[in-house]
């Protein structure tokens, strides 16, 4: 009964082994723990950015001394920093391309040289928060060898060095994949807070809200009670959304109407009986005959540059000074005075368009201002890198430049009779997808 409990031979070899494996662990602790606390946490003072908006982390280089021991070398290997050749940085509120460059180190010879090899896409124009520029230097002289412009998955675009003086460009779209998602929604309080609810986006929301400006008043005609679906695509590339999207079909049920928009394969919206809800686009910004000057061509030879420039619109040869009207109803999206391309305007219109105008002498709107087809919007002129008097104008669908001379565009206040069967087969399938219980994305 008093007897004193002693361990076994077996159970005290066994008690050392566990005490020798614990100090094992503890001695690896420290060493990882140290190798940790000693990795460089700071830029190097050449490095160091002073009285910039940019708050990037920036990965540096290894520090030049030999590794503590195998372990510390092991765990260095696996943290694979980035070369001190490539910085990185991620556009914050405020920034700017000028301040960017001078955070890197670049000087403003090679940053204009970026901005001139920019000039037909006009990218850096727009530069938002998220987005990230990705440098390339040559390891011996420092020289921008490469940028890149990572504006979301499925968008990059890459400036590459071609001489001394110039560089390039490459625009590089995929096209991923798109499944449809319904959401529906009752109105509780305003469209915009219901449409937030469901998962709408700020933007949808309000370009739903402009898709019906015509049709229905939301402040008077919603109440509380009614329905409304919205189907919208999603991108996804490699299985992972990349936060794009557009809407397919919009239907709104009201005590005593209900309201349709369906996207049709011209990039405009229709009721369900085929007829437009927006006006018509005109074919040319202006009033009269004025010759073409330099025609769409992507690969055309820069007048002035002499290397291979795409041009990327339609020049017209007229006075300075010459009215110039928006082709379609649309928001004002750009207001610009670029080094370049000039004065120029963008309009972003319903559906998939986008129209530009470049090398104006002067802009009679604002940013945000709501634009109807055959406004005045500026006079022509001859600003920018230019040869003399034109209006260069530009038409995008889907975010894809086109010929504004050939492109088919809206003409039209209701589909043609040689599309209305096609139509109509499209609006089915839409409503089909409304009718079915809600879903997020197709087989899930």
């Amino acid at each position: 009964m008093n007897a004193i409990w002693k361990p076994t031979l077996t159970q005290q070899k066994k008690h050392r082994r566990n005490r020798r494996l614990l100090l094992l662990v503890v001695i690896f602790a420290v060493v990882g723990l140290v190798g940790y606390y000693y990795l460089p946490t700071s830029p190097p003072p050449e490095l160091a950015k002073t009285g910039a908006q940019v708050q990037d982390k920036q990965t540096y280089p290894e520090k030049p001394t030999e590794p503590l021991n195998q372990d510390t070398a092991s765990m260095d290997n696996l943290q694979q920093p980035v070369p001190e050749h490539i910085l990185k940085r991620t556009i914050q509120p405020g920034d700017n391309l000028s301040t960017i460059f001078d955070s890197v180190k670049i000087n403003q010879t090679t940053m204009f040289q970026i901005v001139a090899a920019d000039e037909s896409l006009l990218a850096l124009d727009i530069l938002r928060p998220g987005n990230i520029l990705t440098f390339t230097l040559d390891k011996k002289n420092r020289q921008l060898m490469k940028m890149e412009l990572f504006i979301h998955p499925a968008h990059q675009i890459v400036y590459q060095r071609v001489d001394e003086n110039s560089f390039e460009y490459k625009d590089i779209i995929l096209s991923g994949t798109w499944e449809p998602q319904l959401l529906d929604g009752e109105i509780e309080g305003s469209f915009y807070q219901s449409a937030i609810a469901v998962g709408l986006s700020e933007q949808e929301t309000g370009n739903i809200t402009y898709l019906f400006k015509n049709k229905l008043k939301f402040s008077r005609d919603l109440r509380a009670g009614d329905h409304f679906q919205v189907v919208r695509s999603l991108q996804l590339l490699d299985g992972k959304l990349t936060g794009q999207s557009h809407i397919e079909a919009v239907r709104f049920f009201t005590r005593k109407h209900h309201y349709t928009a369906f996207l049709f394969e011209d990039g405009n919206y229709y009721d369900e009986r085929g007829e437009s809800l927006a006006r018509a686009f005109q074919r040319y910004p202006f009033k009269g005959r004025f010759r073409i000057s330099s025609p769409f061509n992507l690969a055309r030879r820069h007048p002035i540059t002499k290397r291979i420039a795409p041009h990327k619109g339609v020049d017209f040869g007229m006075p300075v000074g010459t009215p110039v009207y928006a082709t379609g109803d649309g928001i004002v999206t750009r207001v610009k005075n670029h080094r370049y391309a000039g004065k120029y305007i963008e309009i972003k219109h319903e559906g998939r368009y986008m129209t530009r105008y470049m090398h104006l002498s002067r802009i009679t709107v604002k940013r945000g201002q709501k634009i109807k087809r055959g406004e005045r919007i500026a006079l022509s002129g001859n600003t920018g890198r230019s040869t003399g008097p034109h209006l260069h104008y530009e038409i995008h669908i889907k975010g894809r430049v086109v010929n504004p001379i050939t492109a088919k565009i809206p003409m039209a206040v209701s589909i043609p009779k040689s599309k209305f069967k096609l139509f109509q087969q499209r609006v089915s399938e839409l409503v089909s997808l409304m009718e079915q219980p809600v879903f997020d994305l197709i087989g899930t």
